[in-house]
């Protein structure tokens, strides 16, 4: 399954096609001083490990457009300057060789700079993201819209300053509209999905650290981009840039959005059958899995029940039955280790998968074997445990009788 995607236009950040069609981006922003030009490209390099498209580093300065000269040239990644008040610091990273700018309308708000800018962009083939945040909105047009930050008053802020572009004859635009009010966020992107056909960069802005901050930019990304809107992406945390990267990433595979480069890791919530603590173990594998870069799904079950099969479609999993581990590749066994070496087990065959194939995997096992051994533990455990071992069914029988 698929979601189909707004048209837009398309316009290239970099060597990076945002719009028109192109993969969804996944953005996110240095922490560093920009004018710390090693620090900064330290952690470029690190977001772009994590699976980061696009970088945007603050120029407020000086110091730091000039280093962006240097790391621009450096930067595995495209960089976008972040602008705020000085008009001068967006013509000074353009003269730095960046890829893009962004500024706020709430910031900049003195036409002739806004067009002086945009058309010295233009003449050098620079994009320019129009990035209306609710917490900077332009005090005129707030007091306009009945003293409240209001989606009717966002779209209206990126589309006076779309109209300066237009001016000067500059196009290539991607616009966002952010707000650290979910519901408020979701519902200016649809209208601004109304009313132009520019690329748009979703975010919930201030999201928070994590999880609450990740819960909060997925129910808005998430909700945007099931509806089809959207065409890059950032996770606005208070964490390590990095954390941004990996939750962008992750969103966008789980959605189908963007092909998978790591390891997708299933876990069931565990019940009474559990022979393994499956949270200890589901997060051994996730760290020893974490920078490997396999794409495939590896699923930790608690017990040989029912884990084999609801975890069937797996490129790999493991199950625990009377304290070993019963390793199957989409859904066929394949091996018993013991407990202490599930982990290990399951990063070996997993590097076997992605470079042999399953075929090659289930071809080098005594797959009967396996699956003997592992219906000797299923049988041992529903005749210790039952059929029922949390009890449901004797407590649905129970609320039955109420009704007798």
């Amino acid at each position: 399954m698929t979601f189909p995607r707004r048209q837009t236009r398309q316009i290239a950040v970099g060597e990076v096609l945002v719009g028109g069609g192109a993969p969804i981006s996944v953005q996110s922003m240095t922490t560093t001083k920009t004018a710390d030009v090693e620090g900064t490209l330290q952690q470029i390099y690190a977001l772009a490990a994590a699976g980061c498209d696009i970088v945007r580093c603050t120029c407020n300065e000086l110091e730091a457009a000039a280093g962006l000269a240097q790391i621009v040239p450096r930067s595995p990644i495209p960089i976008v300057a972040d602008i705020h008040h000085q008009y001068r610091m967006a013509l000074a990273a353009l003269d730095a060789g960046v890829h893009g700018l962004r500024l706020n309308p709430g910031n900049i708000r003195r036409p002739e700079h806004i067009k002086a800018v945009a058309a010295e962009a233009r003449d050098r083939g620079v994009p320019i993201r129009i990035g209306v945040n609710g917490g900077s909105l332009d005090p005129e047009l707030y007091e306009r819209h009945g003293g409240r930050v209001t989606p009717e008053a966002m779209v209206e802020s990126a589309m006076s300053e779309l109209a300066y572009f237009e001016e000067v004859g500059f196009d290539a635009v991607k616009i966002s509209v952010k707000a650290s009010n979910v519901p408020l966020m979701i519902e200016a992107y649809r209208q601004l999905s109304e009313a132009t056909d520019h690329p748009l960069h979703l975010g919930v802005t201030e999201a928070g650290p994590p999880p609450e901050g990740v819960v909060k930019a997925t129910a808005g990304i998430g909700a945007l981009l099931a509806e089809g809107i959207g065409d890059t992406i950032r996770y606005s945390l208070t964490a390590d840039p990095v954390e941004e990267a990996r939750a962008g990433r992750t969103l966008l595979e789980a959605l189908g959005l963007r092909e998978r480069e790591n390891v997708d890791l299933i876990a069931c919530p565990s019940c009474g059958r559990a022979e393994i603590d499956v949270i200890a173990v589901a997060g051994a594998a996730r760290d020893a899995l974490a920078d490997r870069q396999l794409p495939l799904q590896v699923a930790v079950m608690g017990c040989v029940v029912n884990g084999p099969g609801e975890a069937r479609d797996a490129d790999l999993g493991i199950a625990a039955g009377r304290h070993r581990g019963h390793l199957f590749v989409k859904g066929t066994n394949v091996a018993v280790v013991p407990e202490a070496e599930m982990v290990p087990t399951l990063v070996e065959w997993a590097e076997f998968i992605a470079e042999h194939g399953t075929e090659a995997a289930l071809a080098r096992v005594d797959t009967a074997k396996a699956q003997r051994e592992a219906e000797k533990d299923r049988a041992e455990l529903l005749e210790l445990q039952g059929d029922d071992a949390n009890e449901s069914a004797q407590r649905v029988e129970l609320i039955s009788k109420r009704f007798d």
